[in-house]
């Protein structure tokens, strides 16, 4: 299928595991409460500030807040969630459980390593140095990269906001984070995922999807997938996910994925001139072999693992359906069902801004298929 296409809304941390804490054995009695103070005292100063590897990162807000605590005789673990935000574009701060590592000297604790807790998913310098390419509404950060190839990811990504705010009118951010690690294997740790899932696509976005501000999302290009697009699919690849950045903010649960999906390759395609046929070619083989899709495209639909041209034919139906509605009631008239698709029942933001119910879409986004994709 095109790499355009397949892209993820969103890509969920994996549950934490629990820490209870632990009194070290052998602590004479009255004494770990002290030495517990002390480690956390030693954690904190520590952390005052970003390490000064990561000077070129824009960090605010650093701060490391113990939660538990570890003890075994002369080391120590403290579980601590480490929060941040990136100048400029985070406007909450991003989260990471870590665990940090220390050694007595003397009478003092030191730190000596700090790293992902146990189940939580890694940051980007945990992968090694990092480095920092600005746009003027973008943020790359490349660990494991050559570091001449992020002035032109920033490029690509400032071109993709601005297409994005061209197609999503709302009020957004207008600017985006874009994580390159150096390998595919790389970019499915960071995202705690199997390799597998990401193979063959160009670039995936996080973050939650909810009512109000996205706080931290990220943009995380596949390395491996994104050197083999062209110039065009690089655009594409990251309008796409640039708009699932704008939009995160009106979408929920509620938003079919076939309307947050097909709005993204929508703003992707917007104006680049493909036809339906170019940008949804396993879709139109099927239409013209009479295999007409009998309904839009359920949620499941979009699953990765599965058959790759059923996927291609989803986010292909899904992208003509957004088409088919902005072509028939306008460009305003979509960006209204998106908006309200994610705050009431899908039959009701239909009937409010199209003035139509979920069957006759459908009936008319047959017809469309027809028109569109048989030759």
């Amino acid at each position: 299928m095109p790499l355009a296409r397949r892209a993820l809304l969103r890509a969920l941390p994996l549950p934490l595991l629990p820490w209870a804490p632990l009194a070290a054995c052998g602590t004479p009695a009255g004494t770990a409460g002290t030495a517990e103070g002390d480690i956390r005292r030693a954690v904190a100063r520590w952390s005052a500030a970003p390490p000064g590897g990561l000077a070129g990162i824009p960090l605010e807000d650093w701060a490391y807040e113990v939660t538990s605590v570890r003890r075994d005789g002369a080391r120590a673990f403290a579980r601590a969630e480490l929060r941040y935000r990136l100048a400029g574009y985070d406007t909450a701060p991003a989260g990471s459980a870590r665990e940090v590592e220390l050694v007595r000297d003397g009478a003092a604790w030191r730190v000596t390593g700090d790293r992902p807790a146990p189940g939580a998913l890694p940051q980007p310098w945990d992968q090694g140095p990092v480095a920092v390419a600005r746009g003027t509404h973008s943020l790359v950060l490349g660990a494991g990269r050559p570091e001449q190839t992020l002035p032109g990811i920033a490029a690509e990504a400032d071109r993709a906001v601005a297409a994005v705010t061209a197609a999503w009118p709302q009020r957004w951010a207008g600017r985006v984070v874009v994580l390159v690690p150096g390998t595919l294997d790389a970019m499915a740790a960071l995202l705690g995922r199997p390799a597998s899932d990401y193979r063959g696509l160009g670039a995936v976005t996080t973050g939650r999807a909810g009512a109000g501000p996205a706080p931290a999302d990220r943009v995380v290009v596949n390395p491996e997938g994104y050197a083999e697009l062209s110039e065009e699919g690089r655009r594409i690849v990251l309008t796409h996910e640039a708009t699932h950045v704008a939009t995160r903010a009106a979408t929920s649960e509620r938003t079919p994925l076939w309307l947050s999906e097909g709005f993204a390759d929508w703003a992707a395609y917007r104006g680049t001139g493909r036809t339906a046929a170019e940008a949804a070619p396993e879709l139109a083989r099927a239409v013209r072999r009479g295999e007409l899709p009998g309904a839009l495209p359920a949620d499941e639909a979009f699953g990765f693992g599965g058959d790759p041209d059923a996927l291609a034919r989803a986010y292909g139906g899904a992208w003509l359906a957004c088409r088919l509605i902005a072509d028939r009631w306008g460009e305003a008239a979509l960006v209204r069902l998106y908006g309200r698709a994610g705050r009431e029942p899908l039959a009701t933001a239909l009937a409010a801004t199209l003035g139509t119910d979920p069957a006759a879409l459908t009936r008319a986004w047959q017809t469309y298929l027809r028109e569109e994709l048989r030759p």
